[in-house]
Order: structure tokens, then C-alpha cells, then sequence
């Protein structure tokens, strides 16, 4: 696995690499202290498995940087660690390609979920934002955040929708996000949304455990 993690506070990304280090072992960390650092890397290297950054860093706006970063690493998710937290903004960086958003202010716990969900194809969204009035596309998250994590076998049957079955069994395949969205008619946004929803739904971490899961319960057949 390798990580690319920005930061221009020296601090800051001295305490994110041993966050990281001690969560992801083995995981390869390259460093970039701005924007133009970021750029001069990806010009280089292009096999990351995930983009951790600041919002705002020296060498470009973040508008036009999130979205060269996106475009020039399309299947790259990208998670924003910043003090900002606006909600306008959050939705932005989501709109812009995104896969993520943590606040600062987050406790390591918080940081290593959302990485770990994000690196299972999910998104995340902060709690608290969910709680503000979200563009329609959020609206599934904004529920499930609201579901409990079913327990009985009988339940978790029953709290996924077909849809997310559909999606249960394109992951089943090793089917990406990309061809997920392409093959069921939904955007990718919409994907991520719902492999968030399973993952919380089934109660497991990441998409091997989903599909260990809905096999388990009879959901999917893997041998089909």
C-alpha cells in the first residue's frame, strides 16, 4: 500500500506518519509539504492507494487543486484533513472528487476509520455534518448514520435494499466503483455512498468482510 500525505505544518505530518505507521504497517508514506510538492510527485508517481492532504497549502487554491489532483488520479480516493470545517466547503471537496473529509480537531480513532473506509470504497462525511441539511446525494448516508448496526441475522437481511444487494454482488466480483457506477447506471459519488452503507449495515471494516457477510446470510452467491 503506499499513501501520499500533505501537509505544510511539519508538525502536523510528523504526527500523521506515525498515526499511519502504527495503523497501516508496512504501508509506504511519501511526503509533500504543498501543492506544488503534491504535483511534482504525481508527475513521478501515479500508483498511490490513497491521497491524505490539507486543504489549504501553499501552490494552488484548493478548488483548482482538488480537482487537479482528482483529474490527474481519477481512481485515487482523496481524503481532506483540515481545520476548516464549513459545510459548503466539505460538500465541495465532495463534488470535486473527494473521498473524504476529517476535521483536525479528530481523534486518531476517527482518522484510521475514515481511512480504512475510504479504502474499502466508501466516503466519509463527518457526523456533524450530516446533521445540516445535505444536497440529495447524501440523503443515504444521512440515514444509515441514523440506523443502528443490525445484530440479528433476520435483520441485517432485511435493513439492505436491492439496490445494495446489486452493488454487494458487483464487489463479490471485484468489480471497482467506476464499474460498479457504469454497470447499475449510478454515479460513483452514489457507489461510495453505498458501499459506506453496507459496510455500517453489515457491521464489518472493509469490502472483503461485506462479501464474507452477505454470503454468509445467504445475500449473495459467490458462485454465480
Amino acid at each position: 500500500m503506499k499513501i501520499l500525505v500533505a501537509d505544510d505544518h511539519e508538525l502536523f505530518l510528523k504526527g500523521l506518519e506515525l498515526i499511519l505507521s502504527d495503523a497501516l504497517p508496512g504501508a509506504e508514506l511519501v511526503f509533500a509539504k504543498s501543492y506544488t510538492g503534491i504535483f511534482d510527485i504525481i508527475k513521478k508517481q501515479t500508483d498511490f492507494n490513497l491521497i491524505l492532504t490539507d486543504l489549504a497549502m501553499p501552490g494552488s487554491g484548493w478548488l483548482e487543486a482538488v480537482r487537479t489532483i482528482h483529474e490527474k488520479l481519477p481512481e485515487t480516493p482523496i481524503i481532506i484533513l483540515s481545520a476548516v470545517f464549513d459545510k459548503e466547503v466539505v460538500h465541495k471537496t465532495i463534488e470535486l472528487g473527494a473521498a473524504g473529509y476529517i476535521s483536525k480537531t479528530a481523534s486518531n480513532a476517527v482518522i484510521i476509520s475514515a481511512v480504512n473506509l475510504v479504502l474499502s470504497g466508501g466516503v466519509y462525511i463527518p457526523p456533524e455534518l450530516l446533521k445540516e441539511t445535505a444536497p440529495e446525494e447524501f440523503d443515504l448516508l444521512k440515514q444509515v448514520e441514523t440506523v443502528p448496526v443490525a445484530s440479528r441475522v433476520e435483520d441485517k437481511i432485511k435493513i439492505l435494499t436491492p439496490r445494495q444487494i446489486d452493488v454487494l454482488k458487483l464487489i463479490a466480483r471485484g468489480k471497482s466503483n467506476k464499474v460498479i457506477a457504469y454497470e447499475l447506471g449510478l454515479t460513483e459519488g452514489t457507489v461510495k455512498l453505498h458501499v459506506t452503507a453496507i459496510l455500517k449495515l453489515l457491521g464489518v471494516y472493509n469490502r472483503t468482510g461485506a462479501v464474507v457477510e452477505a454470503t454468509r446470510l445467504g445475500l449473495i452467491d459467490t458462485h454465480e
